[in-house]
């Protein structure tokens, strides 16, 4: 079977797939707009991209990274779309709309994220491990085939739930963004128990199975969205990737390898010298001598453009190279390492697995992160809890719980059982940016100092 661009650019939109675009306004200008000023994407400014907490204003948050990588989605999906029509595969407007539903879903891309980064979703994960080993309070009555989506809590997974559930009043379909949008966000098209029971205790066959996507309760979203784009369906419930999200992936790649070690050199977990030479390998070593007079730091954020720029070439060549595999469905690998800069960007995750991801300064407030997450969900836990008790009946709640949940707008919607009520959990815990967890920490915990 073999994708088609017809249908993987459907302009429907989710739950309601007979929406007409307005001229000039295509699904994925109006898609991008409706992410761009959601209140989700709004808390990626305080929300941790590698350095937790930090005063330097040149360190990246998530929605710098975020716009970082939407542009370099926009570039990549332009030289795609623009080699592609010289091929007669694809029409002039499809070109546009390639570029724009890759920059929309590059947009989208980090909005699941918790506090504290991806040390958060491990937070998160391992506090629900621990009350399902223990069968304690309402955690421990989730069923066990949804379990291991909460130990093994998925940024990605809850970005598609706030997309297409949690957001716009939490109308059916959520923000309602466009199909070929939404599968070009799917980086992995499966939920949780699926992927299990397809690797079996394997390694996982293909890329798109390296983790999971959807939480169960969405399952029917992933149906409806892979459906409608003519996604490849498997056997077990697992789908192949759209084309586009290769592209979204590589904007990613690109994006966080180069500004990671950039950022280090800004807070001094890297010489400057060293971040230079890295981007070296990348950009090539320059014909023209350099200004002597330039300062280091400049002269990294030369290298840097440089760097992104070739980069952003090398990937589209990666995918012009791997064209028929990713068109059906075979292709098992990431635009990036299968590029001429593979063994170059291969160079810079060494030097950020050595040199940044343990740096002192970022270990000492992930661990404090954990902490101040494991409170929140403790004494939440007692809240949903009750709750339960009083047969989901907020009205029927003490006075005190009454009082936390006006404090903190805790939106309890939708909640029934208890697989419902933990996902809730889980929506108001990772929502939640880094400074706005430990003033809810500090609250819970009665520490005044901070009032």
């Amino acid at each position: 079977m073999v994708m088609q661009w017809d249908r993987l650019l459907n302009a429907g939109r989710l739950r309601r797939p007979e929406f007409a675009e307005a001229p000039g306004r295509e699904a994925y200008l109006q898609d991008y707009d409706r992410i761009l000023f959601s209140e989700p994407f709004r808390r990626l400014a305080q929300k941790t991209q590698v350095h937790p907490l930090y005063e330097h204003d040149h360190v990246h948050h998530r929605m710098i990274h975020s716009m970082e990588t939407c542009s370099v989605g926009r570039s990549l999906g332009t030289g795609v779309g623009h080699k592609l029509l010289e091929k007669g595969r694809v029409t002039p407007d499809q070109v546009l709309r390639i570029a724009g539903h890759v920059q929309a879903a590059c947009l989208l891309h980090d909005i699941g994220n918790p506090p504290f980064g991806h040390s958060g979703e491990d937070s998160i994960g391992a506090w629900f491990a621990a009350q399902f080993r223990a069968g304690s309070g309402l955690a421990g009555q989730v069923p066990e085939d949804q379990q291991d989506e909460f130990e093994h809590f998925e940024g990605n997974a809850q970005g598609l739930r706030i997309a297409g559930r949690l957001e716009m009043s939490r109308r059916e379909g959520g923000m309602r963004l466009s199909y070929a949008t939404l599968g070009s966000f799917l980086k992995y098209p499966c939920t949780r128990a699926v992927r299990d029971a397809v690797l079996d205790g394997q390694p996982a066959p293909y890329a798109g199975l390296k983790k999971f996507g959807v939480f169960t309760e969405d399952a029917p979203l992933l149906e409806e969205i892979c459906a409608a784009t003519g996604m490849i369906a498997e056997p077990g419930g697992w789908y192949r990737r759209h084309p586009l999200a290769f592209l979204v992936e590589a904007a990613d790649d690109i994006c966080y390898r180069i500004m990671d070690i950039e950022d280090a050199a800004a807070v001094g977990d890297l010489e400057r010298a060293d971040v230079a030479a890295a981007l070296e390998d990348i950009t090539g070593k320059r014909n023209r001598e350099e200004d002597a007079a330039m300062p280091l730091s400049e002269r990294v954020g030369v290298l840097r453009a440089l760097a992104i720029g070739s980069a952003t070439q090398a990937a589209v060549q990666a995918f012009m190279d791997n064209y028929d595999a990713i068109m059906t469905g075979e292709f098992d690998d990431d635009l990036v390492s299968a590029s001429s800069k593979a063994d170059a960007f291969g160079q810079l995750q060494k030097l950020s697995v050595e040199r940044i991801f343990v740096a002192r300064r970022k270990t000492e407030l992930e661990v404090a992160g954990r902490q101040v997450l494991h409170r929140i969900l403790d004494h939440f836990h007692g809240l949903y809890g009750d709750l339960a008790a009083c047969g989901y009946d907020a009205g029927r709640l003490d006075t005190h719980w009454q009082q936390l949940i006006r404090a903190v707008d805790l939106d309890l919607r939708g909640v029934k059982d208890a697989a419902t009520a933990m996902h809730s959990l889980a929506d108001f815990v990772s929502g939640m940016t880094d400074r706005y967890a430990v003033k809810v920490r500090d609250m819970v915990t009665g520490n005044l100092s901070a009032y």
